[in-house]
């Protein structure tokens, strides 16, 4: 499985990054209030399937970047979703000039992740924090719900961030050519498109996941921006080269 190397690399990586400023909140959008996220964790709590436990399906950079305690990993797959770059961005990773895509789970299919399990001790507290770390605006890209996840200890249920397909940034299923193109060039105050794929990818990889619709993906980014390395002689390669 890992017997070739993954193609973008943290020198792609470094040809796209930028040092930018945060613009702010967009005034023209709406954003949710404390009140909204303190409704969407007692929502969660309230729908909870009644398991002792309560785990998290990852998919993309929660497994490099979860920013939440948890007290057990496994491996786990989602039957009937599928990671998809599926959403455009103006900010934290892209511009108004040069938007970005980010990945949610949009409906078919299935993807394999990784699930936590959290700490009993502050529940809510956690999950608050994960809210507001996934959702910004209204109506809201993602959307917290529970899913089925299959893992080699049986099956259990985990909360997953889907995609909204009524949100004003969904671009539905997009080309994958076209879908590298934007990752290729956008960024954005807290870091690159081509930077959250790379890191996604291989941390996939740590835990034995290829996705390959990733993989392929990845591979089409660090060829358009494998023409701006320069190569030993001190020459930037053309794209005819």
């Amino acid at each position: 499985m890992r017997s070739r190397h993954i193609a973008l690399t943290p020198a792609h990586v470094a040809q796209v990054h930028r040092v930018l400023e945060d613009p702010g909140p967009d005034p023209t959008w709406t954003y949710h209030t404390d009140e909204d996220y303190h409704a969407l964790v007692q929502g969660l709590l309230a729908s909870h399937p009644g398991a002792p436990d309560t785990w998290l399906f990852a998919y993309g950079s929660l497994i490099w970047k979860p920013e939440l305690e948890h007290v057990e990993t496994r491996r786990g797959t989602a039957q009937g979703w599928h990671r998809s770059f599926c959403f455009r961005i103006e900010r934290f990773r892209g511009t108004r000039e040069q938007p970005g895509l980010m990945m949610s789970l949009d409906r078919g299919g299935q993807c394999q992740g990784v699930v936590f399990r959290l700490p009993t001790d502050n529940l809510e507290g956690q999950l608050e924090k994960l809210v507001r770390r996934e959702i910004t605006v209204k109506p809201p890209n993602n959307i917290p719900r529970w899913i089925t996840v299959q893992t080699e200890q049986g099956p259990l249920h985990a909360i997953a961030f889907v995609m909204n397909r009524h949100s004003r940034f969904y671009t539905g299923r997009l080309p994958p050519e076209q879908v590298a193109d934007v990752l290729a060039k956008a960024c954005g105050h807290w870091g690159s498109c081509a930077e959250y794929l790379h890191n996604t990818v291989a941390h996939l990889e740590e835990h034995g996941i290829r996705d390959r619709n990733l993989w392929r993906l990845q591979a089409l980014v660090a060829e358009r921006i494998k023409p701006r390395i320069p190569d030993p002689a001190g020459f930037t390669a053309s794209q005819g080269s």
